[in-house]
């Protein structure tokens, strides 16, 4: 899906109602088609590979919630499963059949070849950048169009920005590649300046939200960092009204406020401060986020504290 009109044609798909939708993936993109799919009146089935959903984004614990969420909301989820075959007849689907234990025994999840009925299927298992024109080109490929911290390619005078793009990121030390309306938006700023021959280091840090049924979440981090980190909850997670925080070698690396609001720039301010913070604070929901900056960080934490163009003066409103 990278158009409009293909965007278009899978809202068509759902909008009626009372069909029966099977999501292949149980990432980001999966689970929000099955939330838009289930709030249409279809019945819908979620197949994913990891214990619970987004395992590799957020965690067990994090994916735990969003597992919890849909089969509240009546979608039938099924993890630990994989997919042998798409099946139909006269150009339309009718089914997937499922993968058979490789010892040809029934799996815990039951996936023995069973087939799940279907009149639509999704499958959102990932992105893949369209490189091509860079290839012929002969531009730098690796995960997109490899550039440094302003955008340029390894040819002169070409510069590559958003989704497509592989960027080295300063805080990280790798090249990273987002893929997210926040990026495009403000990595497309700073590479016009680089382009103006402006002094530019894209130091953003990686942002997304998502909504799904009555759960919104904001999500600022770096899931690098955050994967060995230690996870600390501010709020009430059985509400599912709470900020989570990923905090590593004391310093907050990643955050995710769901059902809560107006956090995300203190979460944001935290993380770009890299101050070390007490986790007990952290949990403590009467004292505020930006209390926990310190007052030097605090004074610091504005357009000139590492936002999209952090070599560019005057640049950060």
């Amino acid at each position: 899906m990278r158009t409009v009109a293909d965007s278009t044609r899978l809202k068509a798909a759902l909008a009626p109602g009372g069909r029966r939708i099977v999501v292949v993936g149980a990432g980001w993109i999966g689970l929000e088609v099955a939330a838009a799919a289930r709030s249409y009146g279809n019945d819908v089935t979620v197949l994913g590979q990891g214990a619970v959903p987004l395992q590799r984004a957020v965690g067990a614990e994090i994916g735990g919630v969003f597992a919890a969420l849909h089969r509240a909301n009546g979608v039938d989820l099924r993890m630990e499963t994989g997919v042998a075959e798409i099946l139909g007849t006269d150009g339309r689907v009718t089914g997937v059949r499922l993968q058979a234990a490789t010892d040809g025994t029934p799996g815990q999840d039951g996936s023995s070849g069973e087939v799940v009925l279907a009149d639509v299927v999704v499958v959102g298992i990932g992105a893949t950048p369209n490189t091509r024109l860079a290839l012929d080109a002969g531009l730098e490929v690796a995960d997109g169009i490899v550039v440094d911290a302003a955008f340029r390619t390894n040819e002169p005078g070409v510069f590559a920005v958003g989704d497509v793009a592989s960027v080295f990121h300063p805080v990280l030390g790798h090249h990273l590649r987002v893929e997210h309306w926040a990026n495009a938006e403000n990595a497309g700023r700073a590479a016009a300046l680089s382009m103006l021959d402006r002094a530019v280091s894209y130091e953003e840090i990686p942002y997304f939200y998502t909504d799904q049924f009555d759960l919104g979440m904001e999500y600022s981090g770096y899931g690098d960092l955050a994967r060995d980190a230690e996870l600390v909850f501010r709020g009430d997670r059985t509400a599912r009204e709470f900020v989570a925080f990923w905090v590593a070698d004391g310093r907050v690396v990643a955050g995710m406020n769901v059902n809560v609001w107006d956090v995300n720039e203190s979460v944001q301010n935290l993380i770009r401060s890299r101050v070390r913070v007490d986790v007990s604070a952290l949990r403590d929901e009467s004292r505020s986020l930006d209390s926990l900056l310190g007052p030097a960080a605090a004074r610091s934490h504005g357009a000139d504290a590492g936002r999209a163009v952090a070599e560019t003066p005057g640049v950060g409103s």
